[in-house]
């Protein structure tokens, strides 16, 4: 019993015991004993005051207990916040959480690819018949530091609003382009806002975010992608990817995930274009500087954004996705428009073979007219003789593995792989109606290996093995401070033409000075 409910019980028992003073009582007033009726009847009087008295206790026990002072105020108190993270500011519903890091990175390859952090995988390294294949080349740069911003607002416990904005210093004016990633000035890499009903297990993301196409390291949720740890900006050969704009929307059932994305379509022809006859052609245009885009470089024309769905699964050890893409690629021949189709279908896996040190990393994407969204960029079509469209038959993949030895050490090894096959041309150097679709036998190939030569080859394979570590220097309460060191051998083999079928490699090696202060 309470203290409470005990002094309830004094009072009752207290007033009980005056009102039986106050009963008449012709015993009382008596100075010989008590008869026998006299004894009886004060009996039955004590025994109704216990029946009142354990009536009263019944009811104290029962009723909800009055609220003193002092739960009063602990009702009335909300419990203290919790502390904000470092970089983390709250105004108002909304908290702001800064990011990013300052880079600086060091970079030497065996052959002159004119490139800073993000190497060219493709046509920037050279054959044999460019002088840029005998030189070597040592940049340093600190381009690739960033900077980032999250804004969350619960608005109640199953509906929460984000905005998040990401920016580097990779981009350079002349070669802004829409392809892969916004590379216009200032270089945007993330800007997107998000909605997310947690009682609908419903998600909307709108803006420029990572492809679905892109692996989550668990369910379909932005900043969770499963990005290479590479120092090159261009990532792995075989990794899936763009960021572009888009529109996201997501379902998820506990630890099943499903979503459709349609996002900003862009083609990539091969390098130099071709046409047969005398039809007028148009597949793509220069930008318009007035209308904001770049004037020196080129843009397909398209009629819908490409359509990606992804299912994704979190059964408890692993993640597991099955995913797809659907585009469509246009030219104007004669004022006829045509259209072709372009598709895909893979998927990934990650597995935690010794969890916590070692996780095996799978991936891959396998269509026609898919080259966009690999990291060596391989055309997704070419023209016929007819100067129609044809999309490229083309294969991705990448394997990682990714290993924690020892604290604040991270272990990297990927292995990938990009192969396109011929297209809309034969594979005979005797062609009717000369050069025409991609991996022609016909392409003049007899001087890729001598200085100044004639090369027209066109890339069939890229393979690349890329080994590298970071390592924690400090972790605490004042950010983050690490290093890292990588190595890459890459091959890049072509069709075979007239002359043979070429091929070049390249070895890269970086450095990187990481701070990360939030």
């Amino acid at each position: 019993m309470s203290h409470k409910q005990s002094l309830y019980m004094s009072a009752a028992l207290g007033a009980l015991i005056g009102a039986a003073s106050l009963t008449p009582c012709p015993a009382i007033a008596q100075t010989s004993p008590p008869s026998s009726s006299e004894v009886q009847m004060l009996q039955q009087q004590v025994d109704q005051l216990r029946q009142q008295l354990q009536s009263l206790q019944d009811r104290a026990a029962a009723a909800p207990p009055a609220a003193t002072p002092v739960d009063q105020l602990a009702a009335e108190t909300p419990p203290p916040a919790a502390p904000l993270p470092r970089g983390a500011v709250q105004l108002g519903g909304v908290r702001l959480q800064f990011g990013g890091f300052i880079e600086a990175a060091s970079i030497w390859r065996e052959r002159n690819e004119v490139a800073d952090v993000g190497s060219d995988y493709n046509t920037g390294i050279p054959f044999n018949n460019s002088v840029l294949a005998h030189e070597h080349e040592f940049r340093e740069s600190a381009r690739q530091s960033r900077i980032s911003g999250l804004a969350t607002g619960d608005v109640n416990d199953d509906t929460h609003l984000a905005a998040y904005i990401e920016t580097d210093f990779l981009s350079a004016a002349a070669t802004s382009n829409s392809r892969e990633s916004n590379s216009y000035s200032l270089r945007l890499r993330h800007a997107y806002t998000t909605l997310d009903e947690d009682g609908w297990g419903f998600h909307l993301l709108a803006g420029q975010e990572w492809s679905l196409l892109t692996t989550n390291t668990v369910g379909i949720i932005p900043r969770q992608e499963q990005i290479p740890l590479t120092i090159d900006a261009q990532y792995a050969v075989g990794f899936n990817w763009t960021r572009n704009p888009q529109i996201r929307l997501v379902e998820n059932w506990g630890h099943l995930w499903a979503a459709l994305s349609f996002e900003s379509p862009q083609g990539v022809l091969p390098p130099s274009i071709s046409t047969q006859g005398n039809n007028l052609v148009n597949a793509n245009n220069n930008g318009d500087a007035s209308g904001l885009e770049n004037n020196s470089t080129q843009y397909t024309n398209d009629l819908i954004p490409d359509i990606v769905a992804k299912l994704a699964a979190d059964p408890g050890w692993g993640h597991y996705e099955l995913k797809g893409v659907a585009r469509i690629f246009t030219d104007n021949v004669n004022d006829t428009n045509n259209a072709v189709w372009g598709y895909g279908g893979g998927g990934a896996a990650t597995m935690p073979i010794v969890p916590k040190f070692v996780d095996l990393q799978l991936s891959g994407l396998a269509g026609y007219g898919i080259g966009r969204y690999g990291s060596g960029q391989l055309p997704d079509v070419a023209f016929t003789r007819t100067n129609s469209l044809v999309a490229i038959p083309e294969v991705q993949g990448l394997v990682g593995i990714v290993s924690h030895p020892w604290w604040g050490n991270d272990l990297y090894l990927y292995g990938g792989w990009e192969h396109a096959d011929r297209a809309g041309t034969p594979s005979t150097a005797a062609f009717n109606g000369g050069i025409a679709g991609y991996g022609s036998g016909a392409l003049n190939n007899t001087g890729c290996n001598v200085l100044n030569g004639i090369c027209q080859a066109e890339t069939r394979d890229l393979k690349q093995v890329i080994l590298g570590t970071w390592q924690d220097v400090y972790r605490g309460n004042f950010g983050r401070f690490v290093v890292g060191l990588q190595g890459t051998y890459e091959q890049r083999d072509a069709f075979s033409g007239v002359g043979g079928a070429p091929s070049t490699n390249e070895a890269i090696v970086m450095t990187s000075i990481r701070y990360y202060p939030f």
